[in-house]
This record gives C-alpha cells, sequence and structure tokens, in this order.
C-alpha cells in the first residue's frame, strides 16, 4: 500500500473527510468523493467510513484504493 501523508494548518483541529478527497486528488470533485464514500470504497482507521463530513484529525489514517493517508499536525 501506498503511504502519503497530510498536515493540518495550524488553525485547523480537523478536515472534513471530503475535503481530503479532493485536495490529495483522489476524487474529481466534492461529488464524486461523496460517492466514493458513500459506495464504502473510504476506510477510516481500518473501518468502512460512510460519513462524508467525518472529521480527520491527527493521527487517523484514510485508505482508498491502495493509498494510506495519515493526517498528521500543523507543521
Amino acid at each position: 500500500m501506498q503511504q502519503d501523508t497530510f498536515s493540518l494548518r495550524p488553525t485547523d483541529e480537523f478536515i472534513e473527510l471530503v475535503k481530503l478527497l479532493k485536495i490529495k486528488q483522489l476524487a474529481q470533485s466534492g461529488g464524486h468523493a461523496s460517492i466514493l464514500v458513500e459506495d464504502g470504497e473510504v476506510k477510516v482507521n481500518g473501518e468502512t467510513e460512510y460519513r462524508k463530513r467525518k472529521k480527520l484529525r491527527v493521527g487517523d489514517v484514510v485508505e482508498l484504493e491502495g493509498i494510506a493517508i495519515t493526517i498528521l499536525a500543523p507543521e
């Protein structure tokens, strides 16, 4: 599995799941990101996640299509 990371901004406590998928270009649009989540294709911390607005915090790991993205604290 390919490993990747995403660092939160210093002003943010979390990022929503669909926003992360768009930023990391795993989804072509917000609608596409929503469909991926609704279809059960996304895992958060090893569990299938169906909540599009799931708040991802430091230490969470998102998996999709062979890519694992770890959420990091702000740099």
